[in-house]
C-alpha cells in the first residue's frame, strides 16, 4: 500500500486521511498533541473532531512529525492557515530530500501577507510549485467521514502532479475531478466562507429564504469579479471549487463559517464568537486581507464588506442586507458574471460536463 502523510488531525484532517485510506492508502496522520494520536491511533476514533466515525485499519497517527513524514509518497496538510507558515519551518527539512507532492487541503489566506496556501507553502517548503496541489469542493467533513458521496477537485499547475493526487484521493464516495487553474480553486474555497459568514448573519438574524438566495447569488457574482481580477478562470467559480462549495457551505450547519455568523447575527461580539467555537471558522481572518486584495484590484465587494462591518461592530446585523450590490437607488441591470457574456452558457456547459461524468463512472480523474 502506498504511504501518504496527513499533518493536522482536525475534523477535516482526519477525514481527508479516511478519504486516503479508504481509496487503498497507508495513511500516517500527525496530530499536535500526543493523547488525540494515542486515540487514532489505538482506539481508530477522533471523538473530538468526528464523534461516532470509526477510522479504518490502515489510518494511523502520530505526534512525531519526523515518523508522519518518513517515507510519505505524498503530504496533505490540513493545519489552520494563519498558523501554516509557523509549522512549515519544521517541516522544512524533512522532505527536503523528497519530490512528494504536497497538497493544501486549507481554505484560507495568510492575514499578514494575503498570499493563498499554496503560495505560503512555496515560499516556506522552497519547493518547485508544480510539486504542489490544492484541494477543494463542497467538502464538510462529518458528511464525507460518513461515507456520503460527493466530489472534490484536484488543482495544481502540473496536470501530472494534479491527476496523481486525484488518482490516490479517490473512493467509492469521494469522486475527484482535475484542473489546472490554482488560484480560481483556491480563492472559491476562500471566499465562499465569506458569503457564508453572511448567509449565518441574516440566519442568525431570522431573515428568510429570498434573503439568503439574493446574498448567494449575488456572493457569487463577488467571488468571480475578484477571482478573475487575481488571474482565475470564471468557470474555475462556476466549478466544485466555487458554487458547489458555496451551496455546501451557506445552507449547512455542519459549516463552522455559517455557524459562526449565525452567532454574529445573535449578537454575540466576534470575541464571544471566537470563544465559543470550537473549531476555526476561516472566514473571520480572511475578511480583512480579502478586503484589502479587492481595493488593490479595484473590485467592489459590498456583500463582504458588510460582513467586515458586523465583525467590527460598526453594523447591525440587522441592516446586512437590504443594499447587496450597491447603495443608489438608480436601477442598474442584473450582471451575473464578470463581463458581459457568455457567463450562464459557461455554467450550463459545467453543469453538464458534470453530469456526463457521473452517468459514464467516470473511471479516470476528470477535468473539473
Amino acid at each position: 500500500m502506498p504511504r501518504v502523510a496527513v499533518l493536522g488531525s482536525g475534523s477535516w484532517g482526519t477525514t481527508f486521511g479516511k478519504v486516503l485510506a479508504d481509496g487503498g492508502a497507508d495513511v500516517m496522520m500527525w496530530a499536535r498533541r500526543a493523547e488525540l494520536a494515542h486515540e487514532i491511533r489505538e482506539g481508530k476514533r477522533n471523538s473530538q473532531y468526528l464523534p461516532g466515525v470509526n477510522l479504518p485499519r490502515s489510518l494511523s497517527a502520530t505526534h512525531h512529525l519526523a515518523e508522519a513524514l518518513d517515507g510519505a509518497t505524498q503530504v496533505y496538510i490540513a493545519i489552520s492557515s494563519q498558523a501554516l507558515r509557523q509549522n512549515l519551518k519544521a517541516v522544512r527539512p524533512l522532505i527536503a530530500g523528497t519530490d512528494a507532492p504536497i497538497v493544501s487541503l486549507m481554505k484560507g489566506v495568510e492575514k499578514k501577507t494575503g498570499l493563498r496556501m499554496s503560495q505560503v507553502l512555496e515560499q516556506e517548503l522552497r519547493c518547485d510549485p508544480a510539486r504542489i496541489a490544492v484541494a477543494s469542493g463542497p467538502n464538510l467533513a462529518l458528511e464525507i467521514a460518513r461515507q456520503q458521496p460527493t466530489a472534490a477537485v484536484i488543482s495544481s499547475t502540473s496536470q501530472e502532479t494534479a491527476e496523481a493526487v486525484a488518482r490516490r484521493a479517490r473512493n467509492r464516495y469521494f469522486r475527484t475531478f482535475v484542473n489546472t487553474d490554482v488560484i480560481g480553486t483556491e480563492f472559491g474555497g476562500v471566499l465562499k466562507n465569506l458569503i457564508a459568514v453572511a448567509i449565518g448573519i441574516v440566519d442568525g438574524v431570522g431573515y428568510g429564504e429570498n434573503t439568503k438566495a439574493s446574498i448567494i447569488t449575488r456572493g457569487l457574482v463577488e467571488m468571480t469579479d475578484f477571482a478573475v481580477a487575481q488571474g482565475a478562470q470564471p468557470e474555475t467559480l462556476q466549478g466544485l471549487a466555487g458554487l458547489g462549495d458555496l451551496i455546501a457551505t451557506c445552507q449547512s450547519p455542519l459549516s463552522r463559517n455559517n455557524t459562526a455568523g449565525r452567532l454574529l447575527g445573535q449578537g454575540y461580539s466576534f470575541h464571544e464568537v471566537v470563544k465559543q467555537m470550537d473549531q476555526t471558522a476561516e472566514g473571520l481572518a480572511s475578511v480583512a486581507p480579502i478586503l484589502q486584495l479587492a481595493r488593490e484590484a479595484g473590485v467592489q465587494m459590498p456583500i463582504v464588506q458588510q460582513v467586515k462591518m458586523v465583525l467590527d461592530g460598526a453594523m447591525n446585523p440587522r441592516d446586512i442586507a437590504p443594499h447587496l450590490t450597491t447603495d443608489d437607488d438608480e436601477p442598474t441591470g442584473e450582471r451575473t458574471s464578470n463581463d458581459t457574456g457568455g457567463g450562464g452558457a459557461a455554467l450550463w456547459r459545467s453543469i453538464e460536463r458534470a453530469f456526463h461524468q457521473l452517468r459514464h463512472g467516470g473511471r479516470g480523474t476528470s477535468r473539473d
